[in-house]
């Protein structure tokens, strides 16, 4: 079957729709970024935190090395969401912005990133890197969020989805993202721009030197229920919670939940008389 049998129909592409590529390559499949994480000023106790939650959203992120610059922390990473132009069968692929037609471009090679390394050892960041630390377990399991009384975990039956309809902890599998990229990257942002939705979308200039989006992209620290937090209650050496500050946060007034969320507010029901 031929290519074009498997794409949409045709298309009218504005001259700065899609991305200017000269051939099938690796920014079909991944795409190399500089994330911020956030600022210095805030110290470590806050940074630590928000570097921890961003490196574990290591399902569809490959991150390398974190770095100091101008006040920020910042992570070189790999997105591995493909290009929304790119339609492949078996070993062979076309671009349906371009036209190019060849063998299957190969991405980025995945990076292994295990973050929890058993005997209650995990890999958390402290002071701008990451580190391995023995996080002993607390003396019984309690639900996964906030101070709620001991349990069952509410989110266990959360019928709670992302974008892409996969069930289970969707606050743990979805993140927005700053992508740095100037207005002079032109070829940058119009790469990050052509990437698949609903797998990195909602792309909104922030200012003259980033990106904001979300991406879906499952967090490493899931147990194997796909929805308990392995960090829950367990805690650094100064006292400090393993679990992400961020994770404990929620939307006020019921906003920016997830479809079938437990926390959202209730659909009352209607009857006829």
């Amino acid at each position: 079957m031929a290519l074009s049998a498997l794409m949409p129909a045709p298309v009218t592409l504005a001259p700065t729709t899609a991305p200017p590529c000269r051939s099938l390559g690796s920014q079909c499949k991944s795409l190399r970024v500089t994330l911020r994480i956030g600022e210095l000023e805030g110290g470590p106790a806050s940074l630590d935190h928000e570097a921890t939650w961003l490196l574990g959203h290591t399902d569809r992120i490959d991150f390398l090395e974190l770095w100091e610059g101008e006040g920020d922390l910042y992570v070189e990473a790999v997105l591995h969401v493909p290009c929304r132009y790119l339609v492949q069968q078996g070993s062979r692929a076309e671009c349906r912005a371009h036209g190019f037609a060849g063998p299957a471009p190969l991405g980025a090679r995945r990076q292994f990133q295990p973050l929890q390394l058993g005997a209650d050892r995990f890999v958390v960041v402290e002071d701008g890197r990451n580190v391995t630390r023995r996080l002993p377990a607390p003396p019984r399991s309690l639900p996964v969020l906030g101070p709620a009384s001991a349990g069952e975990n509410p989110c266990a039956s959360a019928p709670c989805r992302t974008a892409d309809n996969t069930r289970k902890a969707a606050c743990c599998r979805d993140l927005q993202v700053e992508i740095m990229c100037t207005r002079a990257q032109r070829r940058l942002e119009a790469l990050v721009r052509s990437r698949r939705s609903p797998y990195l979308c909602k792309i909104d200039r922030a200012g003259d030197y980033s990106l904001e989006v979300e991406m879906i992209s499952a967090c490493g620290y899931l147990a194997l229920d796909g929805v308990a937090c392995s960090l829950h209650g367990r805690h650094r050496s100064d006292g400090r919670t393993a679990k992400p500050d961020l994770c404990f946060e929620w939307p006020p007034k019921n906003q920016g939940l997830h479809p079938g969320c437990v926390f959202g507010p209730r659909r009352r029901s209607t009857s006829r008389r």
